[in-house]
């Protein structure tokens, strides 16, 4: 089921479709809401920033649409990115497939907007004869975006010129570069210390200590998450021997546990030697 044919759809996709399901033109949302669900649309792909695709229409060719909105310049991504950086939890939301609730701050704090205003912010083309913007062919592929976003919210900002990848390696360098800073300083002391700590007998080997380990990790070797193809134990452990529908219900709990899990175990990891 599409995320825009249900009630409970996340934060940000209502925010991405609130717009189009704005415009006055009802019918002609209905036919394009139908034309998403329905398979009409053949292919959507990014070429940048801008979502290229073909939509099948009422003629035997598909139609081409493009869609896209004005992306943020080279700085402005800095500056984002670098606030961004400050919390740990963004990443862990983002990395596990959600968009943090006050994400938006981040970009308002730099003057800038993550999602459309109008629908004129939104740059659409369609080859079809239908002279109003947005035609149908246009508003199915602004509804496939949303089921897009709720997949993967980095696909929002894609449309605003950075990547996954490119936003999560500049993450990682960023938060790379404090953990170096702070391990500057702490070697600093210690060399500071190196007289008194010679003088200081060394402490007996405590075995009940073995697996602890209090100093901060190398932010670059830290494994942030897996990747989206990746297994997770809900998929190893297959079918819950329960009827279907408690099953249904006790495999959603566990997921939302292993989530929530996840999450923290991201936090921790990278908030370590902050506090």
């Amino acid at each position: 089921m599409n995320s825009y044919e249900i009630d409970s759809r996340e934060w940000w996709v209502e925010r991405w479709l609130e717009l189009l399901d704005s415009y006055r033109f009802k019918k002609r949302l209905e036919r394009a809401r139908r034309y998403a669900n329905e398979g009409n649309v053949e292919k959507i792909e990014f070429k940048g920033s801008k979502v290229l695709a073909k939509v099948k229409g009422s003629e035997a060719e598909p139609y081409n649409v493009s869609l896209s909105l004005t992306p943020f310049s080279d700085e402005d991504w800095n500056y984002a990115i670098e606030t961004m950086s400050e919390k740990a939890l963004f990443s862990a939301q983002l990395l596990a497939g959600e968009m943090p609730a006050n994400i938006e701050e981040v970009f308002t704090a730099n003057g800038l907007s993550l999602f459309p205003f109008t629908l004129a912010d939104i740059h659409s083309r369609c080859s079809c004869p239908d002279k109003a913007n947005p035609c149908k062919h246009i508003g199915a592929i602004y509804y496939q975006l949303g089921d897009r976003f709720s997949e993967d919210p980095f696909v929002l900002f894609q449309l605003r010129g950075r990547t996954r990848s490119q936003i999560l390696d500049a993450l990682r360098q960023l938060r790379s570069k404090g953990a170096a800073g702070k391990g500057g300083k702490n070697k600093k002391e210690k060399l500071g210390n190196s007289k008194s700590k010679h003088q200081t007998p060394q402490t007996p080997l405590d075995l009940t200590h073995f697996w602890q380990y209090d100093e901060p990790l190398e932010a670059a070797l830290v494994v942030i998450a897996p990747s989206p193809e990746s297994k997770t134990a809900l998929d190893l452990l297959g079918t819950i021997p329960l009827p279907s529908a408690e099953a249904s219900v006790v495999r959603q709990y566990l997921a939302q546990a292993y989530q929530m899990a996840s999450q923290q175990a991201v936090v921790t990891a990278l908030n370590r030697g902050e506090s």
